[in-house]
């Protein structure tokens, strides 16, 4: 760590007023801040009760302080916690005092993380799992960032990369010492089964598809069906808010509508769509377009027609029985349903709901809460960003040109199992990464 590196200090608690206000600062004047603010500093990892003062001798407010030594805190370098009252003055003059320190300034988005992946505290998938934890809005978005942050991804990628050191070693042996007698001809050729059961793992890990990522995003549901067939009065009913316009007039809904849901503690969401018909109407045949697209993307399509009209041929998959397929047809408008209607064979429905009476609704709620979990296994996900796969990805292919090109040169298929190597330590952060931790850091907010 460097010592003229800043200090810094952000409020990484909410926007004041609160009951509680949070005060964080990292840094090597850490000590010289407490000293300053307090009279001394508190012992390590134990909450004192203290007066924080101005320079000048003026109490600003009375409240629990915590200091953490370095390299043992979040950070890794000397650290500080002022759990102070909420209101906005406190924290205005907290913050006015800090600034006014020489050698302090305020916090850009991320750095305290950044500090900890700097000084070797996090790896890079922890760093991630660190702004997946805290935009966690779900049980499983918040367990699955969690197994993250303990190291889920980031302990078996680290054995994986361990392996390719290993064989790559072997290799490096036979290439420069293959005069020796004590270096068998065939140490390197031992390695090629193991690499080809390293290429086996990752490909397990990748076959388990995009379950982790979803998890995180959202699982998509898409809701289609003709003009006027009561889509976006399911949207609504099922936000519990007025979020599309309903009218009588066909073609209201253009453009793609998204609702967030929690579904049995997994993020849904819910897409409402423009009506499928024939048009010529350049702004709604736009809208049919990113339909058909977003359908083609969902995890589920629920069709809608009041009358049980079957989906067009080219939508999405066929028409199944209910739950065994990514498509369900939905009867709407049941309020309206006629003994002759509902027992019609164009009527055979997955589920007949009615939006404005509320009429099966929760039974069509419980059913996609049943299928949303359905698609989870029970395995927990490694995967859980489109990063992570990537490189995933692009060490198996690398892997798996070495093992297949058995006739060429030892250096060659010692290169790509390098280039293996470099794409699992990018995956965790063990080579130069620039590029991505701009965009990873700038998710977190200041304070963090």
């Amino acid at each position: 760590m460097e010592r003229d590196r800043d200090t810094i200090f952000a409020l990484a608690s909410g926007r004041p007023p609160a009951g509680l206000a949070v005060v964080r600062i990292s840094g090597p004047r850490t000590r010289l801040v407490l000293e300053t603010t307090l009279g001394a500093v508190p012992p390590a990892r134990r909450a004192a009760y203290r007066a924080i003062r101005a320079p000048g001798g003026e109490t600003i407010d009375r409240g629990v302080v915590l200091f953490f030594e370095g390299p043992a805190s979040y950070t890794g370098e000397d650290s500080a916690e002022l759990h102070l009252h909420g209101g906005r003055a406190v924290v205005a003059a907290t913050l006015a005092i800090l600034g006014d320190l020489p050698g302090l300034r305020p916090a850009t988005a991320g750095e305290f993380t950044r500090r900890a992946f700097d000084n070797g505290r996090l790896d890079l998938t922890a760093v991630e799992a660190v702004a997946d934890l805290v935009a966690a809005e779900t049980d499983a978005q918040r367990r699955q960032a969690l197994r993250q942050l303990d190291g889920g991804l980031a302990e078996v990628a680290g054995d994986w990369r361990r392996r390719l050191l290993h064989a790559r070693a072997l290799i490096e042996a036979e290439l420069d010492f293959a005069d020796e007698d004590d270096v068998p001809d065939s140490a390197a050729a031992a390695v090629w089964a193991d690499m080809a059961q390293l290429s086996a793992d990752l490909g397990k890990v990748l076959a388990g598809g995009r379950v982790g990522e979803r998890i995180r995003d959202g699982f998509e549901i898409a809701i289609l069906g003709p003009p006027n067939a009561g889509k976006s009065s399911l949207l609504n009913a099922l936000a519990g808010r007025d979020v599309a316009i309903v009218t009588d007039v066909p073609g209201t809904t253009r453009d793609l509508l998204e609702v967030h849901l929690d579904l049995g503690g997994f993020a849904v969401t819910l897409v409402d769509t423009a009506g499928l018909r024939e048009t010529t109407e350049t702004v709604e045949a736009e809208g049919i377009r990113r339909a058909k697209a977003r359908a083609a993307d969902a995890d589920l399509v629920l069709w809608l027609a009041d009358a049980g009209q079957p989906p067009p041929a080219d939508l999405h998959g066929s028409e199944t029985d209910a739950g065994s397929g990514p498509l369900w047809i939905i009867g709407t408008k049941r309020d309206l349903d006629s003994d002759s209607k509902r027992d019609s064979p164009a009527a055979r429905l997955d589920h007949r709901i009615s939006a404005q009476t509320g009429a099966g609704l929760d039974s069509l709620v419980a059913a996609l809460t049943a299928h949303v979990a359905g698609l989870v296994p029970a395995e927990p996900a490694l995967v859980t960003r489109a990063r992570h796969r990537l490189c995933l990805q692009a060490a198996k292919t690398a892997i798996d040109a070495a093992v297949a090109n058995g006739a060429a040169p030892l250096e060659v298929r010692a290169e790509g199992l390098r280039q293996a190597g470099e794409a699992l330590g990018e995956l965790i952060g063990r080579i130069d990464v620039e590029d991505v931790l701009g965009a990873i850091f700038s998710e977190f907010c200041v304070g963090k």
